[in-house]
C-alpha cells in the first residue's frame, strides 16, 4: 500500500514539473484582478504576464496562469488594475525644487497664515532668499493682492519672493525691487508692476514677475538631483508613472537625460523645451530624442497670463475689473519664428492660452502652419474660456486641447465674477473633447495636487473634495468615467506620440501599472477621493 502510495506521489510530482516545465518562464505575473486595459475596445482582463519591462500576453485567469510561470507573483485580490497614471502637463522638475527651497503656502486662508508659514520654513531652512510658493488671494478676505509692506515688517532687510498658485504673479519685497530695478514708471511689454499711491506694491505679473524670478541664484547640481529624485518619489507613490514637464532649460533636461542614462530615473519624462534659439537648436539639431525614460519633441510658449491674476487676455475686459482685459504676452513675430522652427525639425507647438483672447490668438498663428486637419498635435495648454466661434477651430485644424480638469473645481467659485456671461464657455471639458475625439488631462502641480486620483475625481464630479457644490459645477461638461481614465492615461500618451509605447495594457507595451484599494471606475462618487495606490510599477 505505501509503496502504490508512494509511486502515486511521485507521478504526480512529475505531472506538476512537467507541467510547469511546458510553462514560458517570465519575470512577473499579476493575477486575480480587475484589469481595465484602456485597448481600443476598453475591454477587461484578469491576468497579465510581464517580462523584460514589456507586457507578453493579457487575458483571464485561465490563460496566464496556465501558460506562464514567473519568479515574482502577484495576487491583485480581486483589485482593480490601471494603466500607470500618466501627467499630460505638469512642472515636474519645478515641484522638486519647491520641496527643497519653497515655502508651501498653498490653502492659506489670510496673508496672516502666510506670514507664519514662512517664519516656519525660515526657522527650518535659512537662506539669503527667502521663497515661497502657492499663495492664492482669492481665498482671503478681502479677496485683494497683498502689499509688500508686511513683508517689510516681518522680514526687514530680506530679498522675498512668493509666487502665486498660477506662476504668473508674484509678491516681492522693496529689496527684490530694487535689484530687479523696478520702479513705479517701470513699463515692460507682457507684465505689469502694480502701483499704489506712488509707490510699487510689491505685485509684480507675468514677464514682470520673470524678471525677479531671474535674479534667484540656481541650486547647485546636488540639490537639483535630490529635487527631482524627491519629485520622482512623490509621484510614484501616487501612481504617477509618467509625466510631462512643461517648459524647460538645456541644462535641466540634461540633468534628467543623466540620472535617466545611471537608471536613477524610474518616471517617464516627456520634457518640453523654452523657446530660445539657444535651447531649441541645441535639441532641435539632435532631432525628435525618444529614450527609455526621456522624450524631447516639444516646446513650450505662452500666449497669455492667468485668470486669478487677471494675466489671461480676454476679447472684452473683466467683469470685475472692466479697465483690464490682460496681456498677450510676446509678439507675432515670436510666436511665427518659434512655430516655424518647430515645423521645419518635426516639433510639436504647446501653447499655454487660458483667455478666450489667448486662445483665438494662438489660433491665428496656428491656423497659419497647420492649414487643416493633419496629425502634427500642436497643443493648446489650459484652455480655459473658448470664445463660441473658436471650438469649430480645434476640430479645423486638428488643434488638441490640453486640459486640467482641478481647476475647474479650483476656480469655480470665483470664475464666474472675473467672466461674466461668458463662464458657460469656460472649462467646457466635454466640448472641447468632442472637436478631435480627445483630450489630454494632467494637473499643472505644484499649482494643482500632483494626485492623478484628484484629477479624475475633478474631471467626473466637479466638485471640490468636500463634496461641493452638491449638483457639480456646469455639469455638462463633466467626462465620463471612461473618458477620464482614458484622459490620464492612453490620451496623454498620444499626446506625446507615446501610445504605442504607454497609455494601456497590450501586449508590447511598457509594462507600467497600478492597482488600487478600490475602483474608481465602479464606487460612489463620493468615494474616488479615498481611493489609492497599494501597488505600482
Amino acid at each position: 500500500m505505501k509503496t502504490r502510495l508512494l509511486t502515486i506521489a511521485v507521478s504526480l510530482l512529475l505531472f506538476v514539473m512537467s507541467s510547469c516545465s511546458n510553462k514560458t518562464p517570465v519575470d512577473l505575473i499579476v493575477h486575480n484582478a480587475k484589469i481595465y486595459t484602456v485597448d481600443a475596445d476598453f475591454s477587461m482582463a484578469q491576468a497579465f504576464a510581464v517580462k523584460e519591462g514589456k507586457f507578453i500576453a493579457v487575458g483571464s485567469e485561465d490563460e496566464i496562469m496556465g501558460h506562464y510561470t514567473a519568479t515574482e507573483v502577484v495576487d491583485a485580490q480581486g483589485n482593480a488594475v490601471y494603466p500607470g497614471f500618466m501627467d499630460g502637463h505638469s512642472h515636474f522638475s519645478g515641484y522638486g525644487e519647491n520641496l527643497v527651497r519653497w515655502a508651501d503656502l498653498k490653502g492659506c486662508q489670510s496673508y496672516d497664515e502666510a506670514i507664519e508659514r514662512l517664519k516656519v520654513h525660515d526657522s527650518l531652512y535659512p537662506a539669503e532668499w527667502l521663497l515661497g510658493r502657492g499663495w492664492d488671494q482669492n481665498l482671503w478676505t478681502p479677496a485683494e493682492f497683498p502689499d509688500n509692506q508686511r513683508l517689510a515688517e516681518e522680514f526687514p532687510g530680506r530679498k522675498v519672493l512668493l509666487t502665486r498658485v498660477d506662476g504668473h504673479a508674484v509678491l516681492v519685497s522693496k529689496e527684490v525691487l530694487d535689484l530687479a530695478g523696478i520702479t513705479p514708471s517701470y513699463k515692460q511689454d507682457g507684465g505689469m508692476a502694480l502701483v499704489q499711491d506712488g509707490r510699487c506694491t510689491g505685485i509684480l505679473l507675468d514677464n514682470t514677475a520673470d524678471v525677479a524670478k531671474a535674479l534667484i541664484p540656481p541650486m547647485g547640481r546636488e540639490q537639483r538631483i535630490q529635487a527631482l529624485l524627491k519629485a520622482q518619489e512623490n509621484c510614484l507613490k501616487i501612481g504617477l508613472t509618467s509625466v510631462t514637464d512643461a517648459g524647460l532649460d538645456i541644462e535641466t533636461i540634461t540633468l534628467i537625460d543623466s540620472l535617466q542614462e545611471s537608471g536613477l530615473l524610474k518616471i517617464h519624462v516627456n520634457a518640453w523645451i523654452n523657446p530660445d534659439d539657444e535651447t531649441m537648436d541645441y535639441f532641435m539639431s539632435q532631432g525628435i530624442i525618444d529614450k527609455e525614460r526621456l522624450t524631447v519633441r516639444s516646446v513650450k510658449i505662452y500666449a497669455d497670463g492667468a485668470l486669478g491674476s487677471r494675466g489671461a487676455k480676454l476679447l472684452e475686459p473683466y467683469t470685475d475689473a472692466p479697465e483690464t482685459s490682460g496681456l498677450i504676452l510676446e509678439s507675432d513675430e515670436f510666436y511665427r519664428h518659434v512655430c516655424q522652427k518647430a515645423y521645419d525639425n518635426g516639433y510639436q507647438v504647446c501653447c499655454h492660452a487660458i483667455g478666450d483672447g489667448g486662445v483665438r490668438h494662438i489660433l491665428d498663428i496656428y491656423s497659419e502652419f497647420l492649414k487643416g486637419p493633419n496629425d502634427l498635435r500642436w497643443r493648446i495648454e489650459h484652455s480655459q474660456v473658448v470664445a463660441e466661434d473658436d471650438f469649430q477651430r480645434y476640430h479645423d485644424y486638428s488643434v488638441i486641447p490640453s486640459i486640467q480638469t482641478t481647476h475647474c473645481t479650483s476656480d469655480m467659485d470665483w470664475a464666474d465674477e472675473r467672466l461674466g456671461e461668458r463662464i458657460k464657455n469656460a472649462y467646457a471639458y466635454q466640448r472641447l473633447l468632442q472637436q478631435n475625439g480627445w483630450v489630454i488631462n494632467g494637473t499643472d502641480f505644484p499649482i494643482e495636487d500632483i494626485s492623478p486620483i484628484y484629477t479624475f475625481y475633478a474631471a467626473v464630479a466637479r466638485k471640490h473634495l468636500d463634496g461641493t457644490p452638491a449638483d457639480g459645477f456646469q455639469m455638462e461638461n463633466a467626462l465620463t468615467r471612461e473618458q477620464a481614465l482614458r484622459s490620464i492615461t492612453i490620451w496623454v500618451a498620444k499626446g506625446c506620440f507615446l501610445e504605442d509605447r504607454k497609455g494601456s495594457i497590450e501586449v508590447g507595451k511598457d509594462a507600467d501599472y497600478v492597482i488600487l484599494d478600490r475602483d474608481i471606475m465602479t464606487i460612489e462618487e463620493s468615494d474616488i477621493p479615498q481611493a489609492k495606490p497599494i501597488m505600482h510599477q
